[in-house]
């Protein structure tokens, strides 16, 4: 019977697709490791990575085995928490990926909340705008922003996530104010990574809006601080800018028009079935401390610029298929 600590060192060769970082993790030198993935491959009959001089990848097989490692991995480790939570408080390490600029401003603020209730949880995070595949690169949770696509993961909504039409008024003084969809196209238009569509809401219902735009980038904390300078128009989320347009450096234009209301704040994990205490409870923190109806929302003076939130029971966790 193949042991687990075999199973483990495969499954970090996996996500790394490197040995010596698998090494690095266990405490192990690549030799060793390569040794064991070697027995492993013998003990069960198959390869499981096709390997060069540069580059170590699964094999179709490989791949397919590295799904039920997780699975079998993911169960030790939930057995291991069930004795855990009944003879200890919450404690080990969480690995996250989420946002940036949404880290920066919604999470960071609160984590002395967080600890001061799970001062033996340790949280790692790599943040990044780019939807990372969480199962290989070995995170517990991504917070991630938008609208979902179908994988095997679960989603469990965070927030709403409400987007305006906004611009400085250095901008609308010197190009002037739209008023209609269609005047959009006189606009410079800054948008996200390489999206040249916004989809709209408002009273003709749902479009699609092609624009045009001089500034492209991947970093909304970019996108933001080219709006605040006057360099175009743009449309941002309300967790995003919502205290600039309070203030004033920043303009809703158009506020009968909004971003599509598919897109959401979530947190989203590799299995609901077998999670670990320390991911569920962080999860329920984000979830106690955001909401329905969030915080940055209730921020705006003026009710006309967001729409009401739907009346319902709070987010449930969904797998998204």
């Amino acid at each position: 019977m193949t042991a687990i600590s075999d199973l483990d060192i495969f499954a970090r060769v996996a996500r790394t697709g490197n040995m010596s970082a698998a090494g690095r993790e266990m405490g192990l030198s690549p030799a060793v490791v390569s040794k064991r993935i070697s027995q492993l491959e013998e003990r069960i009959g198959t390869r499981l990575f096709q390997r060069t001089t540069r580059h170590l990848t699964l094999t179709e097989t490989g791949a397919g085995y590295f799904k039920r490692v997780i699975d079998i991995l993911s169960l030790c480790e939930e057995a291991e928490d069930f004795v855990s939570r009944r003879n200890t408080k919450h404690r080990g390490q969480l690995k996250i990926t989420a946002p940036a600029a949404f880290t920066r401003l919604h999470v960071a603020p609160y984590l002395d909340r967080f600890f001061a209730r799970y001062p033996d949880i340790e949280l790692e995070f790599n943040l990044t705008d780019d939807f990372v595949d969480i199962i290989r690169e070995g995170f517990d949770v991504a917070i991630r922003i938008g609208e979902l696509e179908d994988s095997s993961l679960v989603a469990r909504k965070l927030a709403p996530d409400n987007r305006m039409l906004c611009a400085a008024p250095s901008y609308l003084e010197k190009f002037g104010t739209p008023e209609k969809i269609a005047d959009l196209d006189s606009h410079n238009c800054i948008s996200a990574g390489a999206q040249d569509v916004w989809r709209i809401e408002g009273p003709e219902g749902s479009r699609h809006v092609r624009m045009n735009g001089n500034i492209r980038s991947n970093s909304g904390e970019v996108i933001r601080e080219a709006l605040i300078s006057g360099l175009g128009l743009g449309l941002r989320s309300t967790w995003e800018v919502g205290e600039v347009i309070k203030s004033g450096v920043l303009k809703v234009v158009m506020p009968q028009y909004r971003g599509s209301s598919n897109l959401a704040v979530y947190a989203v994990y590799p299995s609901r079935d077998f999670m670990p205490a320390r991911v569920n409870v962080f999860i329920e923190f984000l979830v106690e401390l955001y909401g329905p109806d969030p915080y940055w929302d209730k921020a705006f003076n003026s009710p006309q610029t967001l729409a009401e939130p739907s009346p319902g029971k709070g987010p449930k966790a969904v797998a998204v298929r």
